[in-house]
């Protein structure tokens, strides 16, 4: 970080002149120096803060790389459950046509046994 410089003597000799004692003055000057190089050696430059911007900016980039990999994994996932579904679907449309066919040979079966009973009552009335 570039040095900031505060010229005591100045300072000093301004407040010298506005009526301030040479003593007094003296102190101020050099009170006022140790706060800037106290308080002003933790400020940052532009530079650092380009420095910190430009990690930031990494860092951003390959969250976003992570996110990216991340959501392809879950596209994957969905896609292969998906699939999964189909095939289960695929199974309970097989049961369910199997089933209707066993119903209606029941049902028609019934409507033999039916029939027939029906006739043999009618013959013997």
């Amino acid at each position: 970080m570039p040095a900031i410089t505060f010229d005591t003597l100045k300072f000093a000799n301004q407040l010298k002149t506005a009526g301030v004692s040479s003593v007094q003055a003296e102190a101020e000057a050099k009170a006022l120096s140790e706060v800037f190089e106290t308080n002003l050696g933790e400020l940052a430059t532009k530079e650092d803060l380009h420095h910190e911007i430009d990690g930031l900016r990494h860092e951003m980039k390959e969250l976003e790389t992570g996110l990216r990999h991340e959501i392809s994994d879950v596209r994957h996932e969905i896609g292969d459950l998906r699939k999964d579904m189909d095939v289960r679907f695929a199974g309970v449309d097989t049961k369910l046509e199997k089933l209707e066919l066993r119903m209606t040979i029941k049902l028609g079966s019934i409507v033999v046994v039916a029939l027939g009973a029906f006739t043999v009552i009618f013959k013997f009335l």
